[in-house]
């Protein structure tokens, strides 16, 4: 796909159908089962610490350009603190605008935190704005029969993405119990596995199964220490004497927030070496190191993720796309050491990046 290849001119609005018409849900959701990229999107901010509406569009610009199937925003990446205040409203709806300059299908997903009152809410308010799907974040408040409970309580507003989030980052450990009750729930569509921990995701995995909806629940890793490996593995399940052959389809994933035409690029390899392309496993095998390398720097996975949001705006400072590293908080900065480790993994592995892509479709999508 080129750069501009399935992008409308601001003559054109209008002409194309939109996401949310009706009869298009079913190809939407249809995208999301059958797998893509979908970059967790950041937070565009000015040096005071303002919304800057003009470098988030162009992100959200950035990434369908770049082929990226959906979006998810209001997530960890975009920043919790965005929840309960009012600008949580207007950077929805910013990405779901944008999109709509595009003729292609955006899988548009909004993350949803808090309470049950809380989660319910803010599902109904991206319902308003087209968002096809919630993905709920846990709550540390709230036990796992009332997790559930929650989670019915959004899936009567909209389809839901569940969510293992590592505890690092404000998620917490959930047994395998719970996600088997969790992908019983009709209105579950899919599950984000971010646990960054094989026997939390084998969880998940067993979960999945057990609950009989192996083929209706989507599987996205967001394990960001083992991308590629995730991507290619056809995990065989073993429940009460039976085998179920699971994989994950896509991946949801603040990793995929930078360097995201490659991400593409990849996830298509993947599917390949799925295919029985052993050229390309052995391929993947080697990059999932780099990737995995290049992570830890981007993510602080040294100082226990601290610097990870900065640490992925320092990477789309380089390219252009934002104007500087600045988060809500202002004593949110990168870890000390931190720059010097981007630095390394930005000489050692330029195969990774995209920046010939940023570059030329720059100052379109500022524009």
């Amino acid at each position: 796909m080129t750069a501009r290849s399935d992008h409308i001119d601001e003559g054109e609005r209008g002409t194309h159908v939109l996401s949310t018409a009706p009869g298009r849900q079913g190809s939407v959701h249809d995208l999301f089962r059958k797998g893509t990229v979908i970059p967790a999107h950041p937070l565009a901010l000015t040096e005071d610490r303002r919304l800057d509406e003009r470098r988030q569009r162009a992100l959200t610009r950035y990434y369908v350009e770049a082929g990226a199937g959906g979006l998810a925003v209001g997530v960890h990446t975009t920043q919790f603190a965005i929840h309960g205040t009012g600008l949580l409203p207007p950077v929805l709806e910013l990405a779901a605008e944008t999109t709509r300059d595009y003729e292609r299908e955006v899988v548009l997903v909004a993350g949803a935190t808090g309470s049950t009152a809380q989660a319910v809410a803010e599902a109904e308010l991206a319902a308003s704005l087209g968002y096809h799907m919630v993905l709920l974040s846990p709550h540390r408040d709230l036990d796992e029969d009332q997790l559930i409970e929650r989670t019915r309580a959004v899936g009567e507003v909209s389809p839901v993405i569940g969510f293992y989030l590592q505890p690092a980052v404000g998620g917490r450990t959930l047994t395998r119990d719970y996600w088997t009750r969790l992908a019983s729930i009709d209105s579950v569509v899919g599950i984000k596995v971010a646990p960054f921990n094989r026997y939390r995701t084998l969880d998940v995995l067993h979960g999945v199964v057990r609950a009989g909806r192996a083929r209706e629940v989507a599987l996205y890793t967001g394990n960001d220490d083992h991308i590629l490996s995730d991507l290619i593995t056809s995990h065989r399940v073993v429940v009460d004497g039976e085998e179920v052959d699971v994989e994950f389809v896509g991946g949801l994933l603040g990793q995929w927030a930078v360097w995201v035409k490659r991400a593409v690029e990849l996830l298509d390899e993947a599917r390949r070496a799925r295919g029985g392309d052993d050229a390309a496993v052995r391929r993947l095998l080697t990059l999932d190191g780099h990737l995995t390398d290049a992570n830890a720097a981007i993510f602080d996975a040294e100082h226990g993720f601290r610097g990870c949001i900065p640490g992925i705006h320092e990477v789309l400072r380089r390219q252009g796309l934002l104007a500087g590293r600045w988060c809500l908080d202002r004593e949110e900065e990168l870890s000390p050491g931190q720059l010097a480790e981007i630095d390394r993994i930005w000489a050692a592995y330029p195969w990774l990046r995209d920046d010939e892509f940023v570059a030329e479709g720059l100052d379109r999508w500022l524009r």
